[in-house]
């Protein structure tokens, strides 16, 4: 079954009983749980910058964040996988 989400982008959505599951919206928080901890990391790891006694954690951070950037894709491939798995039994 296919539903429409509060911006007009198509969703699946499988009744289960009374239920439905979306397969979206898992994916979206974690998408933008990951694009909210970047941000805060940059920002964070910016103002480190600022001072020399404080340089080194801001490398660590840009580090972090920067690996959270190679984690973008990777939900949304396993979102991907997921689902085709799921179209295919």
């Amino acid at each position: 079954m296919e539903d429409k989400d509060s911006s007009g982008n198509k969703e699946e959505v499988v009744q289960v009983g009374k239920y439905g599951i979306f397969f979206k919206r898992p994916y979206q928080i974690l998408y933008m749980l990951n694009d909210f901890l970047i941000g805060l990391i940059f920002l964070v790891g910016s103002f480190f910058f600022m001072y020399e006694s404080l340089k080194m954690a801001g490398c660590w951070l840009f580090a972090a964040g920067s690996f959270l950037l190679l984690i973008r894709p990777t939900i949304r491939v396993i979102h991907d996988i997921n689902y085709k798995k799921y179209r295919n039994q």
